[in-house]
């Protein structure tokens, strides 16, 4: 988050949490806290200091949610707790020039003496962390240990100087969020939308390599038996040469390793060298090519029976990457999930559930005739769009043979949709399509209540029992963003 941001979100909590108390503390991860401070509706305080995407915004939850998340309490959670509980908080406020957020604090001591505190939140990228200060702004603890003067226990606290080439995030690098929206509930949507991608991507890369690691080593187990069984040569050759040796063996004699014989097996009947032992006998070296010619018979039915198995296998193997491609263009993530060995995901809040909480499972427009459009995003989100936000007598929209979001008009009052209405929602059906290329795209629509779920369908597949036609230009019509 860069400084105007992180002040914007600032401006947003401060009338809120002023006055407030200072409840319990949450990590999440290494990283990762939530802060209650005793606000309304569910509402706390997230901060991560994460390196690479430090920020804090404010975040609904359910306590429940988030005791069950919470992992053991650290030295620096226990002091926060021990120091800041239920401490009246007095102001809060963006560090001027900087990307650090402070919390002033008054609690009540052991003593029952009044006693100052100061939480400070360094968003600063490599160095972000989080400082328990005392009255005068000195450091009592520290999330991570920093090096550098006002970073260390005992300092009095000072932002860390910045990195050279350090350079202001300019206002066209800055999110657009829609005037009127939650700055926090914007980017609640939008990092959940960050970290599901970025957890998807790596369940995808998970899954892929484990496939791609099994195919490898039976690749090279098939290419190892090859080369064994050309290894071992024709047996049909070997008993071939060890009949001559026989036929021979009382006019033929071996001469330095070298034994010459009649190709009785050709018509044109020449004569051939034969390898063979030194000190052999003619006898002998056709005992050793008849026990090559088992060998080789022996070794070719067993490395065939190899070899089937593993060819079965290999097919297996692309029907279960076809599968898994399947899967990933669908985001099912249970399927995905099964391909690297893991379980089907628990837990008392689906994804779908927390988008749900902070409008994060669709786009919302405005129709011309004042009809609220709902745009799905992803294909879970499609599901949660259809099945569970839509009533029964909303329109339902999909682009026709294409995949795609579905689309759904609400009608609260239950009136006829107006024809600008569906036109203006089946172009947002076919934009968001992959049929948004084409000239004109088909888009069926339908009321809610004549679309259905097969057992078994992937996220997003859905069956109508009845539907009617649009044909649209497959561009994003002129309607203002909820």
């Amino acid at each position: 988050m860069d400084r105007p941001l992180i002040e914007k979100v600032v401006d947003e909590i401060r009338p809120l949490a002023i006055d407030g108390r200072f409840g319990r503390v949450f990590q999440l991860s290494r990283f990762e806290y939530i802060f209650d401070l005793r606000l309304r509706d569910g509402q706390y305080l997230f901060v991560s200091i994460e390196p690479a995407a430090p920020r804090l915004y404010l975040v609904r939850r359910k306590l429940k949610d988030l005791e069950r998340a919470a992992l053991p309490p650290t030295p620096f959670a226990l002091q926060m707790r021990s120091r800041l509980a239920n401490a009246e908080i007095t102001d809060m406020y963006t560090v001027a020039g900087e990307r650090v957020v402070e919390l002033k604090l008054t609690g009540v001591d052991e003593a029952g003496e009044r006693v100052q505190s100061g939480l400070v939140i360094q968003l600063t990228g490599r160095s972000s962390d989080l400082f328990l200060t005392d009255g005068e702004g000195r450091i009592i603890a520290a999330a991570r240990l920093n090096q550098g003067t006002g970073q260390e226990i005992g300092d009095k606290y000072a932002p860390p100087p910045r990195p050279e080439g350090f350079t202001e995030a300019t206002p066209s690098d800055a999110p657009e969020i829609p005037a009127g929206d939650s700055v926090s509930e914007y980017l609640d949507a939008e990092f959940e939308e960050r970290d599901r991608i970025r957890r998807f991507t790596a369940m995808v890369n998970d899954a892929r390599g484990k496939l791609r690691s099994e195919t490898a080593k039976r690749e090279k187990l098939l290419d190892n038996l090859l080369r064994d069984r050309e290894g071992h040569g024709d047996p049909e050759q070997w008993k071939r040469i060890g009949d001559l040796l026989l036929a021979s063996a009382g006019n033929a004699e071996n001469r330095d390793g070298t034994i010459r014989v009649i190709d009785l097996y050709d018509e044109a009947q020449p004569e051939i060298e034969i390898k063979a032992e030194v000190n052999a006998t003619v006898t002998e070296a056709a005992e050793a090519y008849f026990r090559k010619y088992t060998k080789a018979r022996n070794a070719e039915k067993e490395i065939a029976s190899r070899i089937e198995q593993v060819e079965k296998e290999l097919e297996s193997l692309r029907q279960r990457s076809a599968r898994l491609e399947a899967a990933i263009e669908a985001e099912d993530e249970d399927e995905i999930r099964s391909f690297t060995g893991g379980k089907k995901q628990q837990g008392p809040q689906t994804k779908s559930e927390k988008k749900a909480s902070t409008g994060g499972f669709a786009r919302s427009f405005l129709s011309s005739d004042g009809f609220e459009i709902l745009v799905g995003k992803k294909a879970k989100d499609n599901d949660y769009l259809t099945f569970r936000a839509a009533k029964s007598l909303d329109t339902w929209m999909h682009a026709a043979d294409y995949p795609g979001s579905h689309v759904v008009v609400r009608n609260p009052g239950r009136k006829e949709i107006p024809q600008r209405t569906l036109h203006e929602a089946a172009q947002l059906a076919a934009f968001y399509s992959q049929g948004k290329k084409q000239t004109k795209a088909a888009v069926h629509y339908t009321e809610k209540k004549f679309v259905n779920k097969p057992r078994g369908a992937a996220p997003g597949l859905v069956s109508l029992s009845k539907f009617k036609t649009l044909l649209v230009e497959p561009v994003f019509p002129d309607l203002p963003s909820e």
